[in-house]
């Protein structure tokens, strides 16, 4: 399993950079494509009070269709986890999609927030 691991890259996109849009309550996901800086998909959140801490709900996760199935997906929520771990921010999910990646990267769930 630890091979296996290593090996997996999570995120095979080195040009992709994640973008916090506050106001729109997203984390963006853009990239040059064909040379060009393209709008790739978001992640959509709220800012809790759980516990009395604050913590990112992730809402759903949104890759436009022609970037479908090509990681991109998996970029982004790598990105955005990475991001809230740095900055010591605790998380919780209702998003299928990070449900599932926390199934296959658990160890990002040590700052997950869990609901009462």
């Amino acid at each position: 399993m630890g091979r296996h691991r290593r090996s997996e890259q999570k995120n095979i996109h080195p040009t992709a950079e994640l973008v916090v849009d506050h106001d729109r309550c997203r984390a963006e996901l853009w990239d040059t494509v064909h040379g060009k800086r393209t709008f790739i998909g978001f992640v959509g959140y709220a800012e809790e009070t759980i516990g009395g801490q604050p913590v990112w709900l992730l809402m759903h996760t949104i890759v436009n269709d022609r970037f479908g199935r090509q990681g991109y997906a998996r970029a982004l929520v790598t990105l955005l986890l990475d991001r809230l771990a740095e900055e010591g921010k605790r998380f919780t999910s209702e998003c299928t999609y990070i449900d599932q990646y926390l199934s296959r990267y658990p160890e990002y769930r040590r700052h997950q927030a869990l609901l009462a």
